[in-house]
């Protein structure tokens, strides 16, 4: 019996899930900011794009297609 964190592509797709979360907050937070940085808001919201398709594609390795 092995845990799924045993995976290395779950704990992969756990931590990009996490980087996620926090660029979420950290953008909300700057977004408040009436003297915000807006090319670091920018490069924030790049990131945290990238973050949700390697997410995504991280997703469609673990998760078996159900039409196979």
């Amino acid at each position: 019996m092995s845990n799924e964190f045993d995976n290395p592509l779950r704990q992969q797709l756990l931590a990009l899930r996490l980087e996620h979360r926090d660029l979420d907050l950290a953008i909300g937070r700057l977004a408040e900011d009436a003297g915000v940085d807006h090319l670091r808001l920018r490069r924030l919201k790049k990131r945290k794009l990238q973050l949700k398709d390697a997410i995504a594609r991280l997703e469609s390795r673990i998760i078996p297609d159900l039409d196979a």
